[in-house]
């Protein structure tokens, strides 16, 4: 199956270099650049296949298929906005044709049309090529804070100014700069947030990913705790195990038992409550639950110790949980904070005018803030990154909110 993979993937690859190289071709008759050309996009696929056919997926995903894949997509996207161009002028190039051979005169070509269109779709695809270079390279270690406010009716007073910083998706297998980690980590101490929460995928598939940051994650502290769940990633599914299946549980658990190491405390479908001024708050974490894949998180049971009437805070890795179970509950959870999704690293987002990205293909809520009946969720852009080593318009995010109790009206 491997090899009939790799197959299909060349086949399409080629169809894509064939025409992209028709557009060089327009431009410049020198040789030397085709071969320049041919030689570079040679390496590329032969890191590629080579990153493919070599590493063992027992090991899951390294940082090699993160730099073949990215290396790929840098030099991939923008041909793709040539094979557009050069296949659309080619269509219209036979349509011509055709008219003519039935006997209209009239319909002519335009001569130096072909290479205007070659300019044209070279400058265009600039744009991808330069966009990705620099999410690659800067981009993924572009951190933003994002802050909201919500208020509600029912948030017990002594709660009202609470804030919550939320991090998510950390994949610390991913990691190639510790400074920029480190950065990262003070933005989130600058916060000074009362509580702070990690809603899940410590690593990619590894519990040793994380070795060099247990020390960097533990300096993170908030007056009211710090809480986690897990993700998705977290349970090494992802990596082969075959007839290693005792290696994957205990991996699982040097997973879990690290979250406490860097001071955080593991909610495995269960609750706490946060207690202020003789208040309270819920606290509520799942396992992962996303839809199709994996759903083990149980609300009824993390909710067993909390009563409808509470304040529910819950964190739940991937939004499809959201969507398909919490958001409709009569038991009414108030705010959901997930992730999962990284807004697939990839996007448009102008505040105000544009939010875009392929993300939005795939899930409902995909990126920020979301309310239906009353109820918020958020899903954070993710801490790291993953499978893309970088991230285009689609920023690492922290996230704080502050929570309000509502002004009645009078």
């Amino acid at each position: 199956m491997l090899i009939v993979g790799l197959l299909i993937r060349l086949i399409v690859f080629l169809f894509i270099e064939i025409y992209a190289f028709q557009a060089l071709k327009v431009l410049t008759k020198k040789k030397v650049y085709h071969w320049i050309w041919i030689g570079i996009s040679t390496l590329v696929y032969l890191l590629f296949f080579g990153i493919l056919l070599i590493n063992s997926e027992s090991i899951g995903q390294t940082k090699w298929h993160q730099y073949a894949f990215s290396l790929l997509l840098i030099f991939l996207s923008p041909k793709l906005i040539l094979l557009i161009s050069m296949f659309g002028e080619d269509t219209y190039r036979v349509f011509v044709k055709g008219i003519r051979m039935i006997g209209n005169s009239e319909v002519k070509s335009i001569p130096g049309r072909r290479k205007f269109v070659s300019q044209i779709a070279l400058g265009i695809a600039a744009i991808p090529f330069a966009s990705f270079l620099y999410g690659v390279t800067k981009g993924k270690y572009n951190f933003k804070v994002l802050k909201y406010e919500l208020a509600f009716d029912d948030l017990p007073e002594a709660f009202n100014g609470f804030t919550i910083t939320q991090i998510s998706d950390i994949h610390s297998g991913s990691f190639t700069d510790k400074s920029k980690v480190q950065y990262a980590l003070d933005l989130v101490a600058d916060q000074k947030s009362d509580l702070l929460l990690f809603t899940g995928d410590l690593v990619n598939d590894m519990a040793t990913e994380m070795n060099d940051f247990i020390e960097m994650f533990s300096q993170l502290k908030a007056p009211f705790g710090q809480y986690s769940v897990l993700g998705n990633h977290d349970y090494g599914d992802y990596a082969e195990w075959k007839g290693r299946e005792d290696d994957k549980r205990k991996n699982f658990e040097a997973i879990k038992s690290i979250h406490s190491k860097i001071g955080f405390e593991l909610l495995l479908n269960e609750s706490r409550f946060i207690e202020k001024d003789n208040q309270k708050l819920a606290l509520v974490g799942v396992e992962n639950w996303s839809k199709g894949y994996r759903e083990s998180g149980d609300l009824n049971k993390a909710s067993a110790l909390v009563d409808q009437k509470d304040f529910k805070v819950l964190m739940s890795h991937d939004p499809t949980h959201w969507e398909h179970e919490v958001k409709g509950d009569d038991f009414n959870y108030q705010l959901t904070l997930s992730g999962h999704t990284h807004g697939m690293q990839t996007g448009i987002e102008i505040p105000g005018f544009i939010k875009w990205s392929p993300a939005s293909f795939l899930y409902k809520q995909w990126a920020g803030l979301y309310e239906e009946f009353g109820r918020y969720v958020n899903v954070n852009r993710g801490f790291g990154f993953h499978v893309l080593a970088g991230r285009v318009g689609i920023w690492p995010e922290i996230t704080v909110i502050k929570l309000k109790k509502s002004v009645p009206i009078a």
